[in-house]
């Protein structure tokens, strides 16, 4: 694509953030919306279905106060982008895609441009950071949705979700400031934190439960997600990794709560792939982090260890979510 066709990111008004969303999916897409209703320069980038939807329709963003149509410019890749070295990138794939992202992205980006990982785990900032060293992690809390190509929802309101952010691997500076800024002044509330990774790590400890919420039929007893947390921070503790604790953890989301009017389902990122069938699922950098911790540091992790290979198999036969009871897993992996 000629330099003259391609989407202009940095344009504008001067005091507008100028925001490149890489996966316009249930996170990226729900950002990138707030962005673009609160007058900043929003350019999706998206692929396949989703891609061909947003392009002929637009976003349409449903909130528990109404739908919307969004017209937000979208790509398909980030080469049709006219990225700019003040220009921030918020990677919002999931974090098995991460890698081809980055490449795709360092092949046409400044390398001065803000990368600001908007992503469960903790190992995609580090793999930004081997490319661009502007990166930012922003540790998620926020119920959406995205399983039709084009729609994205989001389950609370009017606060549809927090974002703490900051820059990577420590630190606070202007580009963390004016991004938390600009989140904070949408329908989303922000902080910029020196210490945003202990935040990513406490968010790391819940996303072990997320593929136990995409197994089971029924949530069952919360045994299994005990389980799989308690081997998770034993291993945090083993490694001497921070992170945010649960007092402080609670305190801070208290008010995050699914709206009465919401009409789909908060169900997780796991559970998500395996309704769109998505054939890969990023388990492997969420129970897999801490199996990697455990091997690391010598601590055993057998119950993230088979829910791993467990929703590997699943998602590759390309079953749907909800496939077993707690009782059977339990007993399955003898415990």
């Amino acid at each position: 694509m000629s330099g003259s066709d391609r989407v202009r990111v940095g344009k504008g008004v001067e005091d507008a953030l100028k925001v490149a969303i890489y996966g316009a999916g249930a996170i990226g897409g729900a950002i990138g919306a707030c962005l673009h209703q609160e007058g900043h320069e929003v350019a999706l980038i998206a692929r396949g279905a989703h891609y061909e939807a947003l392009l002929a329709g637009g976003l349409v963003f449903r909130t528990p106060a109404g739908t919307t149509t969004l017209r937000i410019p979208v790509v398909d890749h980030p080469s049709a982008l006219e990225l700019n070295p003040d220009d921030v990138v918020v990677l919002a794939v999931k974090s098995h895609q991460t890698a081809a992202a980055l490449t795709e992205l360092s092949e046409v980006a400044p390398p001065e441009i803000a990368v600001a990982c908007a992503q469960n785990g903790v190992d995609n900032e580090r793999a930004a950071l081997r490319l661009f060293p502007n990166v930012y992690g922003i540790c998620v809390m926020c119920m959406a949705t995205h399983l039709e190509p084009g729609l994205v929802s989001v389950a609370s309101w009017p606060t549809i979700g927090m974002f703490e952010v900051g820059r990577y691997p420590s630190g606070v500076d202007s580009r963390a400031e004016r991004l938390s800024a600009a989140l904070d002044s949408s329908a989303c509330r922000s902080q910029a934190r020196t210490d945003v990774m202990a935040w990513k790590y406490a968010k790391l400890l819940t996303n072990l439960a997320n593929v136990v919420m995409a197994l089971l039929r029924e949530p069952g007893s919360g045994r299994l997600a005990e389980l799989a947390r308690a081997e998770g921070v034993a291993c945090l503790e083993a490694a001497g990794v921070a992170y945010v604790d649960d007092a402080t953890w609670r305190e801070r989301y208290r008010s995050l709560r699914r709206h009465p009017k919401a009409l789909d389902p908060a169900e997780g990122s796991t559970w998500q792939s395996l309704a769109r069938h998505a054939g890969s699922v990023e388990t492997d950098y969420l129970n897999g982090e801490i199996v990697l911790l455990g091997r690391l540091f010598g601590v055993p992790t057998p119950i993230n260890t088979q829910l791993l290979r467990l929703a590997t198999d699943v998602a590759r036969r390309g079953d749907p979510p909800g496939g077993f009871s707690e009782e059977e897993l339990l007993q399955r992996f003898g415990a």
